[in-house]
């Protein structure tokens, strides 16, 4: 077959191919269109899930009439004019391609009128086939009517899902992008019935509990954060209110809702020592930077995007993330709205404490005694790894313990005081609210392991020379990696080095990750410094064995504890970094208010 053009309607339906895969596409093309337009009100009517019905109608700018026909053209557009706007635009839509790809597979009419206009006009388009600009009603504003969705490919339209479906993935679209538009009036209908209004909101917080439901507010953890030219602010869900799915992920680029494996890592790991295995965190981010940083023309439904500095991105979003995660303190939360044994999330803090409550540094702490150092922190009995109180703690802990509350003028302390010991697992506490049920397991675990942590971060990290060096064959690429990383892999207690074009060698490991599959784990850091250019995975698996180390020294079940030691416990999960949760991403304490008690025994009625 001789090398030819092909017609113009085929290239707009190969470009639909990649445009339109559904009517929530469709929905998101015109919806793109109408936010670029200036509008303040958008209105979304559906019928038969959009395989019957799909119109949108803005009051936006509008289109003159003598620049509709270029509306339905190919790559004709007013957003970009040169390569600069390209790779600096700030638009939703840039490529001109949206329309008249969904006006080849499916009929389409185009009414629009600008402000100065005495009336609209319109144009009609099908099968490839575009009428003329003709006079229509129509006010101010644009509105696009598109029917019979594939009408001429059945093959596409055979792959679209029932009716439910499809409306499902529209109404969760729309949901989304209002949450970024909180001043924009949106309103949804489907077959004739209004599904949801939302009216404009001062606020984004109101707009994201409008979509999420005010309990994700209230439970979640705000972020607020700025740092060369980047700004992040959303909201993170409480690690015990994670998901099976990850259904309840939001990430704004600029406005545009995307999906990113570089942020979605930055997430994972800010979350990586809270959230139960095979759990997915629930968040609203909206990351906005200069447009000229980041390349929004690298997906055909502009569904993703690329950071021209990817590294410096994951950083900044995982360095907020993480701290925000790190200021969760138990307790912290008493009386602002924490979470009850009631609630469907846990605990969260939305403030960081000042650094004077912070517990002091270990200071030239090493881990080549692992239960050495916790004995140091806490008194750890090395026989039984039960907690044991330095003399100089116990007394003012019966002190606090043999008070029945507070007096006048006196605060309380966030947990409490305890009560008692329950099945040798539980500590009851009386706090300002009513009871505090404390996992003394996992609160302890939390503890142990932040301060081991710590004493890692106060130095060198202890290292040991391997008896015999281990020689690995890697990729060009690889050893490349391990030559220019070589001084953090230094830090992190490695002795690597390069003695041939694809090969490399290890002399030195971390003395805690002794007996470990070095050569897996330094795979695994050269892949991530590849992929990410970050040696998170080496730092993590240093994590899993510290965790293992506090698991093991922290106290266990069916031990007794005293009223003091009780007390001590709850004073360090108050100063301890996401002590709302054990390791593994569990809960370490739960609120029961004076209320719930109440109504738990019918008092009041």
């Amino acid at each position: 077959m001789p090398i030819r053009p092909l017609p113009d309607h085929l290239i707009n339906q190969i470009a639909a191919g990649e445009v339109v895969e559904r009517p929530a596409s469709v929905v998101r093309e015109l919806v793109d269109n109408a936010l670029d337009a200036g509008a303040a009100r958008i209105e979304v009517l559906i019928e038969a899930g959009g395989l019957k019905r799909i119109e949108v109608r803005d009051d936006g700018r509008g289109i003159p009439a003598d620049e509709l026909p270029f509306a339905l053209a190919r790559h004709a557009t007013s957003k970009i004019a040169s390569l600069e706007d390209l790779e600096a635009v700030a638009s939703l839509g840039f490529r001109g391609e949206a329309l008249p790809s969904i006006a080849s597979v499916a009929r389409l009419e185009l009414a629009s009128r600008t402000r100065d206009a005495p009336h609209g006009f319109r144009m009609l388009a099908a099968n490839g086939d575009i009428g003329p600009v003709e006079p229509a009603a129509q006010p101010p504003g644009t509105r696009v009517a598109v029917a019979d969705l594939f009408f001429n490919v059945p093959a596409r339209r055979k792959f679209l899902k029932s009716e439910r479906t499809e409306f499902s993935h529209i109404e969760e679209h729309l949901r989304a992008v209002a949450m970024a538009r909180p001043a924009i009036d949106f309103r949804l209908v489907h077959n004739g019935r209004e599904v949801f209004r939302m009216r404009p909101t001062p606020d984004r917080e109101g707009r994201v509990a409008d979509v999420l439901g005010p309990e994700f507010v209230t439970g979640a953890i705000p972020v607020a954060a700025e740092h060369a030219g980047f700004a992040l602010q959303g909201w993170l869900g409480a690690p015990t209110a994670s998901r099976s799915q990850a259904d309840r992920q939001y990430l704004f680029v600029n406005g545009r809702l995307v999906r990113d494996r570089v942020v979605q890592h930055a997430v994972r790991q800010a979350y990586a020592d809270v959230l139960f295995h095979g759990r997915h965190p629930a968040f609203v981010l909206l990351l906005d930077l200069d447009p000229r940083g980041v390349d929004v023309n690298v997906h055909p439904a502009k569904a993703e995007v690329r950071f021209r500095d990817g590294r410096m991105v994951h950083e900044f979003v995982f360095r907020s993330l993480h701290q925000a995660l790190a200021d969760t303190r138990a307790g912290s939360s008493v009386g602002t709205g924490a979470a009850t044994a009631g609630d469907a999330e846990t605990p969260r803090i939305a403030t960081a404490r000042s650094a004077a409550s912070r517990p002091p540094s270990q200071v030239g702490m090493r881990l080549a005694d692992p239960l050495g150092a916790m004995s140091a922190l806490y008194g750890l009995d090395r026989a039984g790894g039960v907690l044991a109180l330095a003399d100089s703690a116990r007394e003012p802990c019966a002190v606090m313990s043999a008070r029945a509350g507070t007096g006048p003028g006196e605060e309380a302390p966030p947990l409490g005081y305890a009560l008692a010991q329950l099945k040798g697992i539980y500590v009851l506490a009386e706090n300002a609210r009513g009871l505090v049920l404390v996992d003394m397991h996992a609160a302890h675990e939390r503890i142990t392991y932040e301060r081991l942590k710590q004493a890692r971060a106060a130095g060198a990290i202890p290292s040991q020379m391997l008896l015999v060096p281990l020689t690995l064959a890697v990729s060009r690429r690889e050893a490349d990696a391990a030559e220019d990383a070589a001084s953090r892999f230094t830090a992190l207690g490695f002795e690597v080095s390069r003695t041939g074009p694809e090969r490399l060698v290890v002399r030195r490991v971390p003395s805690a990750l002794a007996g470990a599959d070095v050569e897996r784990l330094v795979r695994d850091v050269l892949a991530d410094l590849a992929l990410h250019d970050s040696a998170a995975r080496l730092e993590e698996y240093e994590n899993e064995v510290l965790a293992t180390m506090a698991c093991h020294g922290s106290v266990r079940a069916q031990r007794r504890l005293t009223l003091p030691e009780m007390n001590a416990l709850l004073r360090q999960m108050e100063e301890t970094e996401r002590s709302g949760q054990c390791n593994h991403g569990r809960p370490t304490w739960v609120q029961l208010t004076q209320g719930e008690l109440d109504r738990l025994f019918l008092r009041g009625r």
